[in-house]
């Protein structure tokens, strides 16, 4: 990067910093600490709710996942708007009213302590995890920048969220991503534009989508009903719905946002901002994903994007045979690159483009098995060595291609979007562990300002903790999928003890607790034997802790009655 690059992603980054800790100016209770006095107005909880969810992971990895799978995750948030709605009329009432520090309160006021405090277990697990690769992801563009491992970059975005997150709580969290949201939106109406801009001039917006849509990138909806299909209309409305209502009903670290609201009114309009907007946003990015694969469809990319990875190979025993694997890639794309234009020159003269599409595809994947055959050879230097490259695709074009200045300003995006979500999960970790597990489990009676302390203390632990984690997250292929499956494991079973205590008022805590547990073991299974697409496992999760409460409540009844 060049110096004004590095002036803008510095100067960026700690404007944000230094604004959020000067707005939140210390937490000097534990309900500021936690939930910002319950004070906030219904734009700021929205921008919060926003950028909670939109980690580094989805502007690092959804350009890559469109650039190699298409538009169709798009469909992963068809679920979100029917899911605010209920929030709206069900969940957020109800914890405004209870006066609830936290989702899993509830459950012990409406089941017992085993409940609440297994509840609150499952979503640390899950949780903790997470954090882990969201601050994997902007350590992935550092160390892309300075050549260095991801071990050290990992180390220091973690700290910097740390130090803000422990000393500001969730004012200075709040604060930080509203000012990082509309610095985002700007960053990303650029880059689309700049994209456009560096396509050849024979390629406007339009005819990029029609060649990207001939090679089957714009698959935006699918609407065949199939099981193991990961990304269709009915997994995306259907079991993204579950997902989406587990993660912002259940999930802490969306709870925690709204109920900084200052009434019931303002964490609706909050949630309902992010209904509005969070589609839209996500197709933006997907669709800045496929302008860079129409791009490198003219340009020649490189033959792997994660250059740490490359630079391995390049210096290693096997460089020869990698660079004669890189031939044969430069002369596959150079056949692919005619084919293109060719398929171009059809849609220009209106003719038939079926015949110039098929061949297209079919030099694409010879492009493709020349890409397979480096692979090859990287792993047989490094058998560890990661060869899913989606992560760096668009950083490789954002540092390559994009004008002096707005490089640093999208990487900084990226960063302070990792540092966003990551300080709600870090803020969400210690009020569950300092509330659920800490106040209700260890010390019952302690002081204020003691609880204060060790929510401070529980962030610091988990801020380590995720670091820790950060270090195993490359191994999991492409972020942004590896997140949501990850929910996906949890986020059904969360969901179902939930509704049961909202809709089965005959249900004791008892049923839901071993149900509960039941449920999860078979998500597990059912996750390993792969019976079916992931966004599923959150319908089925939800429907196991139903049907098996169901069951075992009327077994209770029985034996109390024998």
């Amino acid at each position: 990067m060049s110096a004004i690059d590095w002036i803008v992603l510095c100067c960026t980054i700690l404007f944000i910093v230094v604004y959020g800790i000067a707005k939140s100016r210390g937490s000097k209770n534990i309900e500021g600490y936690l939930l910002g006095d319950r004070s906030l107005p219904w734009y700021q909880v929205g921008f919060s709710v926003m950028a909670t969810q939109a980690s580094a992971i989805t502007f690092l990895s959804a350009p890559g996942l469109a650039y190699a799978d298409g538009m169709r995750f798009v469909q992963f948030y068809f679920g979100l708007p029917i899911a605010m709605i209920i929030l709206c009329i069900t969940f957020v009432p109800i914890y405004h009213h209870l006066k609830v520090y936290t989702a899993y309160e509830f459950l012990e006021k409406r089941f017992d302590l085993k409940t609440r405090a297994f509840t609150a277990s499952l979503f640390l697990i899950q949780r903790g995890l997470s954090t882990g690769i969201t601050i994997y992801a902007p350590s992935i563009i550092l160390s892309t920048i300075l050549n260095i491992d991801t071990t050290y970059t990992t180390f220091f975005i973690g700290i910097v969220v740390i130090i803000y997150t422990v000393y500001g709580g969730t004012k200075a969290v709040s604060y930080t991503q509203m000012m990082q949201m509309s610095i985002i939106f700007l960053g990303l109406f650029l880059a689309g534009f700049v994209v456009v801009s560096l396509l050849p001039s024979s390629v406007g917006f339009t005819k990029a989508l029609d060649i990207a849509g001939k090679m089957g990138k714009m698959n935006v909806i699918d609407w065949k009903f199939d099981m193991n299909n990961k990304y269709t209309i009915w997994s995306g409305i259907i079991g993204g719905l579950f997902l989406q209502l587990s993660y912002f009903g259940t999930d802490q670290s969306q709870v925690g946002r709204y109920l900084t609201g200052s009434s019931v009114g303002q964490s609706r309009l909050g949630l309902l901002m992010n209904a509005l907007l969070k589609i839209p946003m996500q197709f933006l990015i997907l669709l800045i994903g496929i302008l860079v694969f129409t791009f490198y469809q003219y340009q020649k990319p490189p033959i792997f994007f994660n250059k740490y990875e490359l630079h391995k190979i390049e210096q290693s025993r096997y460089k020869d045979e990698f660079k004669a694997t890189e031939k044969q890639f430069d002369l596959a794309f150079a056949d692919k690159k005619l084919k293109v234009i060719a398929l171009e020159n059809a849609l220009n003269k209106n003719q038939n483009t079926e015949k110039a599409s098929a061949d297209l595809k079919a030099s694409n994947q010879k492009l493709i098995a020349k890409k397979a055959d480096a692979l090859a050879v990287m792993k047989k230097n490094d058998r560890n060595a990661d060869t899913d490259d989606t992560n760096y695709i668009f950083l490789s074009f954002v540092t390559q291609y994009l004008p002096k200045g707005l490089i640093g300003l999208l990487i900084a995006i990226v960063c302070m979007a990792s540092m966003g979500s990551t300080a709600s999960a870090l803020n969400s970790l210690s009020a569950t562990t300092s509330i659920d597990i800490y106040k209700r489990l260890i010390h019952k009676d302690g002081t204020d300002l003691r609880y204060l302390n060790i929510s401070k203390l529980v962030t610091l632990f988990w801020g380590v903790l995720s670091i820790a984690m950060a270090h195993y997250a490359s191994k999991l292929g492409n972020l942004l999928e590896a997140v949501n499956i990850l929910g996906s494991l949890f986020y059904g079973t969360i969901l179902g003890i939930f509704l049961v205590a909202f809709y089965f008022k005959s249900i004791g805590g008892k049923a839901v607790f071993y149900s509960a547990i039941i449920s999860e073991l078979i998500i597990f299974i059912a996750f390993k034997y792969d019976w079916m697409a992931y966004l599923w496992l959150n319908l089925f999760g939800c429907a196991l802790v139903i049907a098996i409460s169901f069951l075992l409540q009327q077994l209770i009844r029985l034996q109390k009655s024998a």
